[in-house]
């Protein structure tokens, strides 16, 4: 069996990570972090949005459930918590339960989740200021197709 270099087994696990071949595994994670709801937790948890009695609204959060849900306008219970469940399984973020009466469940980003939140909030936040030019696109070509 030929001796590989530390260089040809960092050249074969790049290649191993190669999302545009079919067999790679990243295709999985770009697929889950491709999802709406996903892209949404992760804005509100990076602490997307104002919040009443903070100076600045970019602050990473933990959030419960019930201010999750409603932040996220027409997520059904189900979605929420399979999103939540798959992102604390990925390590994006973390599920706090404080023994309480009733017990109170938080969740907050990982770092592993804060370094995606910037990336997330920025396709957010392009969609929202592109929206009208999408629609207008949308119609250009309705108009020329029908």
């Amino acid at each position: 069996m030929p001796t590989v270099t530390a260089a040809q087994q960092r050249a074969q696990a790049k290649l191993e990570y190669d999302a545009f071949l079919a067999s790679c595994p990243s295709r999985q994670l770009l697929d889950r972090i491709s999802d709406k709801w996903v892209s949404l937790i992760l804005a509100a948890l990076g602490g997307d949005g104002p919040r009443p009695g903070k100076d600045r609204a970019d602050r990473p959060r933990s959030m419960r459930y019930s201010e999750l849900s409603r932040r996220l306008a027409g997520v059904s219970q189900k979605m929420l918590t399979q999103t939540l469940r798959t992102l604390e399984r990925d390590g994006l973020l973390t599920r706090t339960v404080t023994p309480t009466v009733p017990v109170t469940v938080t969740y907050e980003l990982t770092d592993l989740g804060g370094s995606l939140h910037d990336l997330m909030r920025g396709v957010k936040v392009w969609a929202e200021t592109h929206m009208d030019e999408v629609l207008a696109n949308r119609e250009k070509y309705d108009a020329r197709t029908t």
